[in-house]
């Protein structure tokens, strides 16, 4: 089985978690992108629906849906998004789209939050995928200072501008060995907007695609 089955597959799974009335937060990327293909043959379920990224915005359109803020929905009952890894503490990194600071915003934002990955993104530790942190450009080169102290070897998203006007170093080499501490000490940076490690708010639930099909975890 392919890598994109494996996504269709844990997207697919994804929909029963969507009950009648739902205000839905929608995240992105290539798995989500499988998700939003397959909400309009669920449309009655959906009361409103909210985005994580102008791109997951677009194709919810190009789907019929209507786009709302999160202003306008106040909390959500579930936010759906992919990530880069996860660990069995359902700990994650999230931010290879960039997206991860209007991601974290839904995630906090909603009373539950379902991951979904195939099984690759599954680690014993965090760290191996480079963490994205979200950064203001005047702080860029600063922030890049302080994480090279921190032994990450930071590299520039050259090309490459948010949907909140900023810019994203991707971290590499960085030991994650306690995502909790390591989540608050870098968020704690001026001008660091998002660091894209999820442990203050992990998921609830991780689908996991496999050969063998979906597999569930619980936090």
């Amino acid at each position: 089985m392919d890598a994109n089955d494996k996504k269709r597959n844990a997207a697919k799974a994804a929909l029963e978690f969507i009950e009648p009335g739902t205000i839905l937060g929608v995240g992105t990327g290539s798995t989500v992108n499988f998700l939003i293909e397959m909400l309009p043959g669920i449309r009655d379920r959906i009361d409103r629906l909210v985005s994580s990224s102008i791109a997951s915005t677009v194709l919810l359109e190009a789907n019929g849906f209507e786009v709302a803020t999160l202003n306008e929905t106040g909390d959500l009952d579930l936010y759906i998004d992919g990530a880069d890894e996860s660990n069995k503490r359902l700990e994650l990194i999230k931010g290879g789209g960039g997206a991860l600071t209007r991601e974290k915003v839904l995630a906090y934002a909603a009373r539950r939050f379902v991951c979904i990955v195939d099984d690759s993104k599954l680690v014993g530790m965090l760290g191996k995928f480079p963490v994205p942190i979200e950064v203001l450009p005047m702080a860029q080169e600063m922030v890049s200072r302080r994480m090279l102290k921190m032994r990450g070897q930071p590299i520039w998203r050259e090309g490459f501008v948010t949907d909140n006007g900023n810019h994203i170093l991707d971290v590499h080499d960085l030991q994650i060995s306690n995502p909790l501490e390591m989540e608050a000490r870098i968020n704690r940076i001026p001008g660091v907007v998002t660091v894209g490690i999820f442990a203050h708010r992990p998921a609830d639930i991780l689908l996991i695609a496999g050969d063998d099909g979906v597999r569930e975890m619980r936090n």
